[in-house]
């Protein structure tokens, strides 16, 4: 646990100081980290006590950490049905010229929010980023704001991803996180200002499209560069509230797996400016390869769950996030699952500078998808995280459920993961997407399977015809039926146990682990030849980046310390794949 204690010290005024929007950002904003006072609600009644009134709480936290984390300073792993939070804010008349909006990271799960004792709104998901217009509220001088939230991991009514439903962690499900864990930070902006942009590159033509929607009258204008060097502009006038402009680029710089070529982007509309970057890149499908830039690049992914012993879903710094990415390219891997969690805008700006593909996924587990009713639910929260990642090149894929097993008997609702993937593919059409990874398959661009067979042979024998042009083994058949002519792979796969530091009390891991090192890594080398070698397969997904708790399916261990030579995984992990060797 010791190893991700990098984190902030005493001497840094603000834990996780960084902009926690780095593809928007702006210069005038407070980040609100840091100590905030808090309540534990267990009988979820503060609001009927008014708890937005009070001017402070019983205990003290440290934001963005949950209250089940080491880090927040509490550390309390039961289930917590509500929580309150405090935090008192000093603003200058400067600050309240134009429109103040209160941003949060993330909140697990329901939260209302109070501003000087006035309700000021709320958001239901606790997975994705949403802003308060607190502009009405806010005062010069002290300002209290107020935040309480609502969770229940056990109710069938809400997505929790690998959060545990049981009162301990247990199997692939881990410590639960309730109320705030990304940062909290307040914007100041002028009245007339740039709402929101979309990026459309175009490779062929060498073109950017920026596709804006402002508040105000006036003329968006956009700058591009690279590496400092001025390569394209353009401006629009707006119009109801939208603008569309295209800038053509002087200089063609391709984001491609390894190389994050990323260019500067500048947009300004009236007072406002806002910083900016985007990645010229075309993801796209032909037959049954996945295409990036016209080529076909074998996907080399692994699992990434995105817990951390002392943070639990939030990492301890920026550098941590980082390097979980430079742990897996020194696997070999060229990119991740990022599995059952939305993964904060930090980590996937790491990801577009490292050149690391990335499939972006909801945690949809816990959610009851038998019903139709799962699709208010589901659906809001899912469509605010296509949009809010849009514009990342990392992200070449869409995974909004995984595993939807059957929930208390009742089967899936198929409709609802049609018409999720049919809106997904509406408001993005530029991805592909993966209705539900490993099952059940109702509509989808790519069909991937799940396998987690330990014996090589066994598993080679799954896809034995599939290679020759028959059809892929697949344990739901009955199910679920693999569309001709898609994309294939297997996406999670391996899982191999291995207790490295031989402390874990009930370790989990799938099937029985290997009794020394060198049949550790002879298994992974056959596994993973079976999929490299197959023209079929368009890439592979390794169970996992590292353990989880009580999870030892990693290839580094909870604290990323490297369980096995790396070199030797990499150098089984980056060898040519057959789809590659004949694209």
């Amino acid at each position: 646990m010791n190893e991700m204690k990098e984190t902030w010290s005493a001497a840094s005024a603000v834990p996780r100081a960084e902009h926690p929007k780095p593809q928007f950002r702006r210069e005038s904003w407070l980040n609100l980290n840091g100590e905030w006072d808090f309540a534990f609600d267990f009988s979820d009644s503060g609001a009927d006590r008014r708890f937005y009134e009070r001017k402070e709480l019983d205990r003290k936290i440290l934001v963005p950490f949950c209250p089940e984390s080491e880090l927040s300073g509490i550390g309390y792993r039961d289930f917590i049905p509500a929580v309150w939070y405090l935090r008192r804010v000093t603003l200058d008349a400067a600050r309240l010229r134009g429109k103040v909006f209160l941003h949060f990271g993330a909140v697990d799960y329901a939260c209302r929010v109070w501003v000087n004792g006035k309700e000021a709104g709320g958001h239901t998901g606790g997975y994705v980023s949403f802003a308060l217009d607190i502009t009405p509220y806010a005062v010069e001088g002290e300002n209290r704001i107020t935040v309480y939230a609502r969770d229940d991991t056990r109710s069938g009514k809400q997505c929790k991803g690998k959060q545990s439903s049981l009162y301990a962690s247990h199997g692939c499900d881990y410590t639960r996180t309730t109320g705030i864990w990304q940062t909290v930070w307040l914007e100041f902006v002028p009245k007339e200002h740039i709402v929101g942009a979309r990026y459309y590159p175009n490779i062929t033509a060498g073109t950017l499209t920026v596709q804006a929607r402002l508040a105000g009258r006036g003329v968006l204008r956009a700058r591009a560069f690279y590496e400092g060097r001025l390569c394209g502009s353009a401006e629009a006038e707006a119009a109801a509230g939208n603008a569309v402009l295209t800038l053509p680029l002087s200089e063609l710089h391709l984001w491609e797996a390894g190389a994050g070529r990323l260019y500067d982007l500048e947009l300004s509309f009236g007072e406002d400016f806002v910083h900016s970057y985007f990645g010229m890149r075309e993801v796209c499908i032909d037959g049954q390869k996945v295409m990036l830039n016209g080529k076909p690049v074998f996907q080399r992914l692994v699992l990434d769950q995105g817990f951390y012993p002392d943070g639990i879903y939030t990492a301890p710094s920026d550098a941590a996030l980082e390097r979980d990415i430079r742990l897996s390219l020194a696997a070999g891997f060229n990119g991740a699952r990022l599995h059952q969690k939305v993964f904060e805008e930090r980590f996937l700006y790491h990801c577009d500078r490292l050149g690391y593909l990335v499939w972006g996924e909801q945690g949809n587990w816990g959610l009851d998808v038998s019903r139709p009713d799962g699709l208010k639910r589901f659906l809001p929260e899912w469509m605010e995280e296509v949009e809010r990642d849009f514009n990342h090149p990392a992200i070449v894929g869409w995974c909004p459920f995984n595993e939807t097993w059957d929930y208390e008997g009742r089967k899936q609702d198929d409709d609802l993961l049609r018409i999720v993937y049919l809106m997904t593919k509406r408001y993005d059409s530029t991805r592909p997407c993966i209705d539900t990874s490993g099952n059940y398959h109702v509509l989808t661009d790519i069909y991937d399977l799940h396998d987690y067979a330990q014996d090589p042979e066994v598993f080679a024998a799954h896809y034995a015809d599939f290679a020759k042009g028959g059809r892929a083994w697949d344990e739901h058949h009955e199910r679920q039926t693999m569309p001709e002519g898609v994309p294939v792979f297997v996406s999670e796969y391996g899982g191999i146990k291995w207790d490295a530091e031989g402390t874990a009390e009930n370790g989990w891991g799938y099937g029985s682990g290997p009794e020394t090192e060198a049949e550790y890594l002879e298994r992974y080398r056959r596994l993973t030849d079976v999929l490299l070698d197959n023209p079929r397969m368009f890439g592979f997904c390794y169970t996992q980046l590292y353990d989880v708790e009580q999870e030892l399916n990693g290839l580094y261990t909870y604290g990323r310390k490297p369980k096995f030579d790396m070199e030797v995984i990499r150098r089984i992990n980056s060898r040519k794949a057959a789809i590659e060797l004949e694209g």
